[in-house]
C-alpha cells in the first residue's frame, strides 16, 4: 500500500471570534448559512479527509467561496485550522514549533500564486534567487542555480530585467522559477494561471506538464477550471462550500459525477479533449497466439467474432479476419503466421486523447487494437464504445 506524502485528516476551518464555540454545531450539520446567521462565524472547511501521493498533480477545485484557497493554505500553515491534522511525510505540520514552522516553509514547500507575487524592486534574477537568499546560500551559488532556472522556463535574457517590463505570462514564469529554484519538493499552485490570457495560460499548462515529466514534484493545484484540471491533475478534489463533494482520477469525475453540483460542473466538458483511449477502451479480447495458420483459424472459431489480435512474446503483430486464414489454410494449414495476412488495421495508444483517434476509428470497419509503448496489447476501441462516451 502506497504511503501517501500528504494526508489530510478530519480537517475544519470556522472564521470568527470563538470558533471553537460553533463546532458543535458544525458536526451537527447545521447549514453554512444557517451558522453564519445564528453565531456569526463563517464555515470554511468541513471535515476534509484526503491523501496526496509523492510525484502526483493533485488539483483542488471548486467555484469561488467552496474553500480550496483555503485549503491549499493550511499546508503550510498560512492559515492555522480550527481541528484536524495535516501529515507531511510521517510528520504533523500542526506540532511545529515557529523554528520548526520556518524551516518547513523555507525546504519543503514553494508557492506560485495568481497574481505572481514578484518583488517590483528586484530584477529577474533576483526574483528567482530570493528563496536560495532566505535559506542562506551564498551569492554565487545561489545566481548561478537561478541562472539555470531561468533558462528551463524559457527567460533566458532577462535577467536584469524588472517585473513591470515583463508580460502576465513571462511574470508567471518567473514566479515558477522562484519556486522550484528552492529544490522544495511539494508545489503549492494557488489559481497559479487564471490570471492569464487563454493562450498564455494553455503554454503554461504545457509547461507545467513538461516540467513535470522530468521533476516528479508533488504538486497541489488550485483552480475553478475543470477543463484545466483534467488536463493537469492525476487526482481532482472538488469542494463546495467548504467540504469535500468528490474524489478521484479525471475520468472518473467526468464519467461518474457523484452529486448534482458534480453533475453541473462536467456536462459541457468535451469529452473527446479530456478522456484519453484508456479511459474507454475494452480488456484484450480475442487474441491469437499459436504459431500456424491452421491453429490460429481453430483458435478464432472459438471467438464469438470473426477475427482476432496476433500477438506473441515480441508484442502485438497484427489484425487477422478469419476469410484470410481460411483461404490461407486452403494452401499450407501448417505455415507459420506471417506479415502477408494482417489486414491494414492502425493500432493506437492507451495514453492518446479519443479527439485525436475519431477518424481512425470512424473508418475502421472492427475494435481499434489498444497497444502501449512496450509493443504488448492492452485492449481494444470498438466504434461504439467510443460514440456513448462521447454523446452521453
Amino acid at each position: 500500500m502506497t504511503v501517501p506524502l500528504i494526508s489530510i485528516q478530519g480537517l475544519y476551518k470556522v472564521f470568527g471570534t470563538k470558533p471553537k464555540t460553533v463546532m458543535p454545531m458544525v458536526k451537527d450539520g447545521m447549514p453554512k448559512d444557517d451558522i453564519l446567521a445564528k453565531t456569526g462565524h463563517t464555515v470554511g472547511l468541513k471535515d476534509i479527509n484526503l491523501d496526496i501521493n509523492k510525484g502526483q498533480i493533485y488539483v483542488i477545485m471548486g467555484l469561488s467561496g467552496s474553500g480550496k484557497s483555503t485549503l491549499i493554505r493550511h499546508l503550510n500553515r498560512l492559515i492555522e485550522p480550527t481541528e484536524g491534522k495535516i501529515i507531511v511525510d510521517g510528520e504533523d505540520v500542526m506540532e511545529l514549533g515557529q523554528k520548526g514552522l520556518e524551516q518547513f516553509r523555507r525546504n519543503r514547500m514553494s508557492m506560485v500564486f495568481q497574481r505572481f507575487g514578484l518583488m517590483p524592486h528586484r530584477t529577474v534574477i533576483e526574483n528567482i534567487a530570493y528563496g536560495l537568499t532566505v535559506q542562506g546560500m551564498n551569492k554565487v551559488d545561489r545566481a548561478a542555480k537561478a541562472g539555470e532556472w531561468l533558462e528551463i522556463v524559457g527567460l533566458s535574457g532577462y535577467e536584469n530585467q524588472y517585473p513591470s517590463q515583463l508580460s502576465g505570462g513571462q511574470q508567471q514564469r518567473v514566479g515558477l522559477a522562484r519556486a522550484l529554484c528552492t529544490d522544495a519538493d511539494i508545489l503549492l499552485m494557488d489559481e497559479a494561471f487564471s490570471a492569464l490570457d487563454p493562450l498564455i495560460r494553455s503554454e503554461m499548462q504545457d509547461q507545467l506538464i513538461e516540467l513535470q515529466e522530468k521533476l516528479h514534484k508533488t504538486i497541489v493545484f488550485i483552480t475553478h477550471d475543470l477543463d484545466e484540471a483534467l488536463r493537469l491533475g492525476d487526482r481532482i478534489a472538488i469542494l463546495k462550500d467548504g467540504e469535500l463533494v468528490q474524489e478521484g482520477a479525471p475520468a472518473d469525475i467526468l464519467l461518474h459525477p457523484a452529486t448534482a453540483y458534480v453533475e453541473a460542473f462536467v456536462k459541457d466538458v468535451n469529452r473527446a479533449r479530456a478522456l484519453t483511449v484508456e479511459t474507454v477502451m475494452k480488456p484484450p479480447a480475442h487474441r491469437i497466439t499459436t504459431g500456424t495458420i491452421a491453429e490460429a483459424l481453430q483458435q478464432m472459431k472459438t471467438f464469438s467474432k470473426d477475427y482476432g489480435y496476433y500477438c506473441t512474446d515480441d508484442g502485438y503483430q497484427g489484425f487477422l479476419l478469419q476469410t484470410t486464414l481460411e483461404e490461407a489454410a486452403k494452401k499450407d494449414g501448417d505455415k507459420a503466421i506471417e506479415q502477408g495476412l494482417f489486414e491494414d488495421l492502425p493500432h493506437i495508444s492507451p495514453d492518446t486523447v479519443l479527439e485525436e483517434i475519431i477518424p481512425e476509428s470512424m473508418e475502421a470497419n472492427y475494435p481499434l487494437p489498444v497497444v502501449d509503448e512496450d509493443g504488448d496489447l492492452q485492449g481494444n476501441l470498438p466504434r461504439s464504445s467510443l460514440a456513448e462516451v462521447l454523446t452521453n
